[in-house]
């Protein structure tokens, strides 16, 4: 029987291929049991007023533009008892991706992908009722991540197909802005409200056309929130996938590396060598970069920004960064038999503990 009361924090982990979501405890970093859930999750989001985890399950299996059909169900997860609890059927929309709870509203927002007949959007969905109860167009058929204002107001979606960041008010469901990117992919926002960033171009694999742009625009666009402009990349050598601000404001984002082919051009999807973190600092200065796993796809961090965690898909390995230092405290392996493929993470805190950020 598990115990309802947990003690110590705990770092929940995505096995997307599992499909499981993994427990281990911060601090010990022991592996402290699993939770099988329907095929094939990405995503984690902590709910602090129910503690309870919401789990995207975003295709039947495989990934974005590989897969064998979209699913449309959130998880939902009692990460003391560690069970599933309910599913939360949200069709006709599919491909649940990103979540983002606003806790000021009580909402859960969870981005979706193009319908044959509806534009990807955000549902907003009530965790009280576990009902949908509102549907935010944001006029592009491949939002996938997306990041909340600190006041709930906006919301600023990163479109795989399509060249700009879309930016929604919450309130009246009305688009408000497309600012120019290349396509995008992970995305977040500063604790202050002040600058969004968005990892660019999209990771699509393939070498950069003649057209697209200066090489110094590959990285992290830096969006001024006031103006909606993009006012400086914080350049990258490779392609970026997840971006995640700390609650000190630190900048962190994921980039791949990849083996070259013999002829020497970009190696494709699969050749992936070990990755790296690249952290800047709240004035945007690089502070450094850390070593990682093979395909770094999703970034967090602890409430007091002091730790970073890195979910590393192929090498399915979360890889602990202790970020003052810029030193690799532990890496985590994360299988439950063949590739278990980490994904989404989310901090627990202990249920006598404070919320997280």
């Amino acid at each position: 029987m598990q115990n309802n009361e947990n003690t110590e924090d705990l770092l929940a982990v995505v096995s997307q291929s599992g499909p499981h979501v993994t427990f281990f405890s911060v601090g010990s970093y022991r592996e402290l049991g699993t939770v099988e859930v329907p095929a094939e999750p990405h995503e984690l989001c902590f709910d602090p007023r129910r503690r309870l985890l919401y789990c995207s399950i975003t295709y039947r299996s495989g990934y974005y533009h590989a897969n064998t059909g979209r699913a449309h169900e959130i998880a939902v997860i009692d990460p003391d008892a560690r069970r599933v609890v309910d599913v939360i059927d949200l069709a006709p929309d599919h491909g649940p991706h990103g979540l983002v709870l606003d806790p000021v509203r009580d909402l859960l927002y969870v981005s979706v992908e193009a319908t044959d007949s509806a534009q990807g959007a955000l549902l907003a969905v009530d965790p009280g009722s576990r009902k949908v109860v509102r549907r935010i167009s944001v006029a592009a058929p491949g939002p996938h991540w997306f990041t909340v204002t600190p006041d709930g107001r906006h919301a600023y979606t990163s479109n795989k197909e399509a060249p700009y960041v879309s930016v929604v008010d919450l309130e009246t469901g009305r688009l408000l802005d497309r600012i120019p990117v290349g396509g995008g992919e992970g995305i977040d926002i500063s604790p202050d409200g002040r600058y969004v960033f968005v990892a660019t171009p999209k990771g699509d694999f393939a070498p950069p056309a003649a057209d697209a742009g200066n090489a110094a625009d590959v990285g992290v666009a830096v969006i001024d929130t006031a103006t909606g402009r993009v006012v400086r990349t914080l350049p990258a050598d490779g392609i970026t996938f997840p971006v995640h601000t700390t609650s000190q404001g630190l900048v962190l984002s994921g980039e791949l590396r990849m083996a070259a082919r013999p002829d020497g051009g970009p190696g494709a999807l699969g050749t992936q060598t070990n990755g790296v973190l690249n952290v800047h600092g709240a004035g945007l200065e690089p502070l450094g970069r850390v070593e990682v796993g093979r395909f770094p796809l999703t970034v967090t961090s602890s409430p007091d920004g002091s730790l970073a965690y890195v979910a590393n898909v192929l090498s399915s390995t979360v890889t602990v960064v202790h970020l003052p230092s810029l030193r690799t405290v532990t890496t985590l392996p994360v299988r439950r038999g063949g590739e278990a493929g980490a994904h989404g993470l989310a901090y627990v805190p202990a249920a006598t503990g404070g919320e997280p950020r």
